[in-house]
């Protein structure tokens, strides 16, 4: 499922991402750096089952580490503490976060050879 997200991605499109920034409350200074950053997105699987997912710009790297289908505690790159539930979606990899009665999700797919990212 997850194996065709494993390798080195720099990320083509990301749709809805400044929406999406604002509505979570991130600045606009950070969300113009954001809407700027094109990150590397490091995806790998080691044999227990166990997916990191590292995004790296030149303004900040982070790195989450969880299993499919199971809920984790994730700070995320704006510092909000989430409770994050990644699964596998007709082809997408889609990561719910929930915090303070909020929720966002993103699904990242792999459209012709190249990863794009849809925030909601």
């Amino acid at each position: 499922m997850v194996e065709q997200f494993v390798g080195t991605w720099t990320l083509i499109s990301s749709e809805n991402f400044d929406e999406y920034m604002k509505a979570i409350g991130v600045g606009f200074a950070t969300r113009q750096m954001g809407n700027m950053a094109k990150p590397n997105l490091v995806i790998s699987v080691d044999d227990a089952g166990m997916v990191s997912m590292k995004s790296e710009t030149t303004f900040k790297t982070t790195e989450i580490k969880f299993k499919l289908n199971e809920e984790f505690d994730e700070t995320t790159a704006d510092g909000r503490k989430t409770k994050t539930l990644i699964t596998c979606e007709n082809g997408k990899l889609v990561q719910q976060q929930t915090w303070e009665d909020k929720k966002t999700t993103l699904e990242r797919e792999i459209q012709d050879g190249k990863l794009t990212a849809v925030c909601n």
